[in-house]
């Protein structure tokens, strides 16, 4: 493809007078990884959250693959086929084998029959390192294994782009490591990721940009070792003292 993957250009949201996003303007290249950091409340989440429009922009566009996919006549759910989400709770069915929750969206949404749907899903959790608990049910798993198979949900569809939404924040801290190699393993595939995390290290590894949001704005962006390693906005230096400190 040529051109960005994923164009946000100008885009605010609000809920009510609440301005969570106040113009922010990012393009997105094809197997690029960016990072967004930055407090809590600081749009964060309803920036990914209007990428797979969940919420409704209130102005600004935003693009994928050439597409305008805010424009109000455009069918959501085609488009959300393109993009694979995780959020911070894994959203896994509880009622369904961890098999059956990966093969759903290729069955459903890709068209697969049951049992080429059902290899594409052992492959994936296979790549995953979950082949052994394809036929367990969710409560049998730890976090780490649920958030696991909720991201091999996620790009069951090979999707243009992928969103991470805080996915170790609800984790102990010996599993979100392997969390964190899976995301790294999707980024040597290939794959476009755009991600909130508050792992800066893991921001510094993997991220090829990394983005600091401040009152609703990209208040700082470049790569990891500048954005990380030597800060010029003031409110980024506040926020990475506090959160390297802990």
């Amino acid at each position: 493809m040529n051109g960005p993957v994923l164009e946000i250009r100008n885009v605010h949201k609000h809920f009510g007078d609440n301005r969570v996003l106040n113009g922010i303007d990012l393009e997105v290249g094809d197997g690029e990884v960016v990072v967004l950091i930055g407090g809590s409340g600081s749009g964060k989440s309803t920036l990914l959250r209007c990428l797979n429009l969940l919420e409704v922009v209130t102005d600004g566009e935003i693009v994928l693959d050439g597409e305008e996919i805010t424009d109000p006549r455009i069918d959501a759910d085609v488009v959300r086929r393109r993009i694979g989400v995780v959020f911070q709770a894994y959203n896994l069915f509880p009622h369904m084998t961890t098999l059956r929750n990966v093969a759903l969206a290729p069955r459903v949404v890709g068209g697969l029959t049951k049992a080429e749907a059902e290899q594409r899903a052992r492959e994936l959790l296979a790549r995953v390192g979950l082949a052994e608990k394809a036929d367990d049910y969710p409560d049998r798993l730890s976090g780490g294994q649920q958030q696991r198979t909720a991201i091999a949900r996620a790009i069951a569809n090979s999707p243009r782009l992928l969103l991470l939404d805080e996915v170790t924040s609800a984790l102990d801290p010996e599993l979100v490591g392997e969390v964190l190699d899976l995301v790294g393993e999707l980024k040597g595939s290939g794959m476009t990721i755009v991600m909130a995390t508050h792992e800066m290290g893991f921001a510094r590894r993997v991220a090829d940009r990394v983005c600091f949001l401040a009152d609703g704005v990209i208040a700082e962006s470049g790569p990891p070792e500048q954005v990380l390693g030597a800060p010029q906005h003031p409110r980024l230096q506040q926020f990475l003292s506090r959160v390297l400190s802990h």
